[in-house]
C-alpha cells in the first residue's frame, strides 16, 4: 500500500508542476497578458491557496478518512482543470484555477497518511524517499510541461492536470474498495514514551515551523534567477546546460537517498542538523563566487545539505508528534514553510533588481546561519539539557 501511495504522490507532484515554469508564456498566449507583475501576483496567490488548503483538509481529516477526502477533492479538481482548459475569460480563469488549487492541495494529506501506516523506524527512509519523489516529480512535470508548450499548446497542460487528478481519484477508490488493503484499520506507530515527551521543547511545532520557514525562504530565494545567473557567468545561452546545472541538487538528492538507505539511523542522528546547515552555508557561498567550477561544486554541496536538512526537520517533527496528529501538526509546519516561499517570491525580484544576480546567495547564506543558530539554541542545546534533567530524575526515582 505504501508504494501505491508514493506513486499517487508522484502523479500529484507532476500534475502540480506542469505549468510552474511556463506561466508567462501561458498568460501571453492565452489571454494576451505580458506584464510580469501579474504573473508574480498569480504565483503569490497560488502560494497563499496552498498555505490555507492543507490546514483546512488536515482539519477535515479528523472527521473524514484521508482517502475518502481524496476521492471527492481530486474529482472536483479534475473538473475545474477541464474548465480552465475551456474558459477564455481571464477573470474566470483566476477564480476557478485558484479554487482548483484549493482542492488539489488535499493530496498533501498523503504524506502524513503514509507515515501513519508505517513504524517510526521506517520514517527517515520514507521521508527521504518522499522528498526525492517531490524532486523528481518537479523535474518530470517541468519536462512534460515544456514539451506540451513547445510541441502542442500550453492550454493542453490543463487536460494533463485533469488526467492526473482523475488518476489520483481512481487510485484512492481502488485502495478503499480493495479487500487487499485494510484502509479502515490504520496500523499506527507506537505512542511516544513519557520520557521522550519530557525532553521536547515546549511549543516545538511552532518552533520547527519558524525555523523551517527561514530555511525554505533561503532555499527558494536562489531558484528563480539561478539560470540567468549561470548564463551571465558562463556565457552559454543554452537552456539545456543551465537547466542541467539547476537540476544538480535533484540528482544529489537521489544519491543521498541511496546512501541514507544503507546507513543505520540513531537517535543522535535526529539532532545532527548543525553540520548539515553549516555545509549548506558553504555551498551557498561557493555558488556566489563567479567561477564556473566553484558554482558547480557549490551546487553539489548545497544539494546534499538541503536534502538532508529537509529530511532531518521532517523526521524531528514526526518523531515527537502522534499518529492521530500527524496531518494537523504537519499542516501547521507546512503553512510556515509556504509562508517562507511566499516571502521569498516577493523579495527576490527586488533584491536582484537593486543588487544584482549574486545577492540571493548572500541573503540565503545569512538565512542558513540564522536557521543553524535557532536550531542549535532551541532544539539541540534544549534537548540535551532536558535529557540530562530527565536522566537525573529517573536515576533518583530508581534509587
Amino acid at each position: 500500500m505504501k508504494q501505491k501511495l508514493i506513486i499517487m504522490t508522484l502523479v500529484a507532484v507532476v500534475s502540480d508542476y506542469l505549468l510552474h515554469p511556463f506561466y508567462p508564456q501561458f498568460f501571453e498566449a492565452r489571454f494576451g497578458v505580458v506584464d510580469p507583475k501579474w504573473v508574480g501576483y498569480y504565483f503569490a496567490a497560488i502560494c497563499f491557496m496552498v498555505m490555507i488548503a492543507f490546514p483546512f483538509w488536515a482539519y477535515v481529516s479528523k472527521k473524514v478518512a484521508e482517502l475518502n477526502i481524496l476521492v471527492y477533492t481530486q474529482c472536483i479538481a479534475g473538473l475545474l482543470a477541464l474548465y480552465c482548459y475551456w474558459t477564455t475569460s481571464y477573470f474566470n480563469f483566476w477564480i476557478v484555477s485558484l479554487v482548483m488549487i484549493l482542492f488539489k492541495g488535499s493530496y498533501l494529506l498523503v504524506y502524513p497518511y503514509v507515515l501513519k501506516i508505517i513504524t517510526k523506524k521506517e520514517h527517515p527512509d520514507t521521508i527521504g524517499l518522499l522528498s526525492v519523489v517531490v524532486h523528481l516529480g518537479g523535474i518530470l512535470g517541468a519536462v512534460i510541461g515544456g514539451l506540451t508548450v513547445d510541441l502542442i499548446d500550453a492550454n493542453y497542460i490543463f487536460l494533463i492536470m485533469a488526467l492526473g487528478d482523475f488518476i489520483q481519484m481512481g487510485m484512492s477508490l481502488y485502495l478503499l474498495k480493495s479487500s487487499k488493503y485494510a484502509t479502515s484499520r490504520i496500523v499506527s506507530s507506537s505512542p511516544i514514551k513519557k520520557e521522550s515527551r519530557e525532553i521536547v521543547p515546549k511549543g516545538y511545532i511552532l518552533k520547527i515551523g519558524l525555523i523551517t520557514m527561514i530555511l525554505y525562504f533561503s532555499d527558494f530565494l536562489i531558484r528563480p534567477f539561478f539560470a540567468s545567473y549561470w548564463e551571465s557567468l558562463s556565457g552559454y545561452d543554452s537552456k539545456v546546460i543551465s537547466g542541467s546545472i539547476y537540476a544538480i541538487p535533484g540528482l544529489v538528492a537521489l544519491i543521498a537517498l541511496y546512501i541514507n538507505s544503507k546507513r543505520k539511523h540513531t537517535e543522535e542522528g535526529l539532532y545532527s542538523a548543525v553540520g548539515i546547515l553549516l555545509l549548506g552555508s558553504i555551498g551557498l557561498l561557493l555558488q556566489g563566487v563567479p567561477v564556473e567550477v566553484l558554482v558547480i561544486i557549490g551546487r553539489i554541496i548545497y544539494g546534499w545539505s538541503i536534502f538532508q536538512g529537509v529530511v532531518k526537520f521532517d523526521v524531528l517533527l514526526f518523531r515527537f508528534s502522534t499518529p492521530q496528529s500527524y496531518a494537523t501538526d504537519y499542516s501547521k509546519v507546512h503553512f510556515f514553510q509556504n509562508l517562507g516561499v511566499l516571502l521569498s517570491s516577493f523579495s527576490v525580484g527586488l533584491l536582484v533588481e537593486h543588487h544584482g544576480l549574486k545577492i540571493p546567495f548572500l541573503v540565503a547564506f545569512v538565512g542558513f546561519i540564522i536557521t543553524l543558530l535557532l536550531y542549535y539554541f532551541i532544539f539541540e542545546s534544549t534537548v540535551k539539557i532536558n535529557a540530562r534533567k530527565t536522566t537525573k530524575i529517573v536515576s533518583s526515582s530508581n534509587e
